[in-house]
């Protein structure tokens, strides 16, 4: 590793981290508007479907990425790969925390004496599911961005990520 530094993936201790925060903040802000007398936070719909569509967006320029990788060498953009794995990265830590958010959310409704009607627990759950689907196809996209063995121009053993030689 000559002058060259190596990318390693996103430690999952982050990860966790994250989905940790991402429910600290909806316990505490179910909390404030219990508090209010206020009814809960409903996360809408349209959270998920854009949860879903960047998920989705994701995963094609992955696999735009690795198609491009499989046809030679001077195919790939190194531009475009270091910033799909940059996306990839902030796609998981996005992730996490709304998979964190929505679980925050759910856990909320636990400590009520009457169940909450599904109105109410759907959406989040929703919120926890899309949330949870960003994070692995953000996850899968960071593994798309690896570059495969033999492939390395320096002769280096095994898979390392794509990178932007300095």
């Amino acid at each position: 590793m000559s002058g060259e530094q190596r990318l390693r993936g996103l430690n999952p201790l982050h990860l966790v981290a994250s989905g940790a925060i991402g429910a600290a903040i909806a316990l505490l802000i179910q909390a404030w508007l219990l508090s209010r007398g206020r009814p809960s936070l409903v996360p809408p719909y349209s959270l998920a479907v854009t949860l879903t569509l960047l998920a989705a967006l994701l995963i094609s320029l992955g696999l735009r990425l690795r198609r491009h990788m499989k046809k030679g060498t001077g195919a790939v953009d190194p531009f475009h790969a270091v910033r799909l794995l940059a996306t990839a990265r902030a796609g998981q830590l996005v992730g996490a925390l709304f998979t964190g958010f929505g679980g925050g959310l759910l856990l909320s409704l636990l400590g009520r004496s009457v169940p909450a009607p599904i109105e109410t627990w759907l959406p989040m759950l929703v919120t926890l599911v899309t949330g949870a689907l960003l994070l692995g196809c953000a996850i899968v996209t960071e593994h798309l961005c690896r570059v495969p063995p033999g492939d390395d121009p320096e002769g280096e053993d095994g898979a390392g990520l794509a990178t932007l030689e300095t």
